[in-house]
């Protein structure tokens, strides 16, 4: 096992606009260590985005290596990927992605289910990480009877619920106000330091990136610094 549970070694990826290509990430080296949180932070169309997406081997690349875990990404096969995404990785978005006509349990129980668990394991497994963050009470209702920070918790449940080493987080709080922003924060750092889970988190908002261990500056497609900040658990939450 390595100290490193994600590597970027020398990554370019471009995309065609119309027959001209845009460099999108321009020679990117990144270290993360395990149990790490990173933040990602830059102007829009600095290649935030496409880097986590790219780390998370939901995008090719055009050259170099990203390793996950040991495990040289872009060798792999696309089953495989798949395979290592739904083992190990756990996605959250700002906008919630909750299915409207699904209650929060269910919600949570998809993935396992497509992913071909059983039932029983994946309620079993929903109904835990519900309980970790905080809606035991609410596994019944649907999204439409939740708060946007509810919401946002019962997405962070379902990135969750199969135990990933890797959560990816884009934008997590970009949807929420700032004290509902607080209380997804206090979350995430408390289950990042009670079960070691490496996050990388791509955002604006400064009152995110100061709750990291470290936060790489992007701009225009390379990452221009990086930092390495105090211990998030002893920074408060408050607005």
């Amino acid at each position: 096992m390595t100290e490193y549970i994600i590597e970027a070694r020398n990554v370019h990826k471009s995309y065609l606009t119309g027959e001209v290509d845009v460099p999108a990430l321009r020679g990117v080296d990144l270290l993360v260590e395990r149990g790490q949180m990173v933040s990602i932070m830059g102007p829009s169309g600095c290649g935030k985005t496409t880097l986590l997406n790219c780390l998370a081997g939901l995008d090719d690349i055009d050259d170099g290596e990203i390793i996950i875990d040991g495990e040289r990404l872009h060798e792999l096969p696309d089953y495989k990927r798949s395979d290592l995404r739904a083992v190990k990785m756990g996605f959250i978005f700002q906008f919630f992605n909750l299915l409207d006509v699904l209650n929060a349990i269910e919600n949570v129980e998809m993935p396992m289910l497509v992913a071909g668990m059983s039932g029983r394991d994946a309620g079993e497994r929903a109904e835990a990480a519900l309980e970790q963050v905080g809606l035991a009470d609410r596994m019944t209702h649907r999204p439409a009877e939740l708060s946007g920070g509810q919401q946002q918790r019962v997405a962070i449940a379902r990135a969750l619920a199969n135990d990933p080493a890797i959560v990816w987080a884009d934008e997590p709080t970009g949807n929420l106000d700032t004290e509902m922003s607080a209380e997804i924060m206090d979350l995430l750092v408390e289950l990042n330091e009670r079960k070691q889970q490496s996050f990388v988190i791509v955002t604006h908002d400064p009152s995110v990136s100061d709750r990291s261990h470290a936060v790489v500056n992007m701009r225009d497609g390379s990452i221009v610094s990086d930092a390495q900040v105090m211990n998030p658990s002893a920074i408060s939450g408050d607005a």
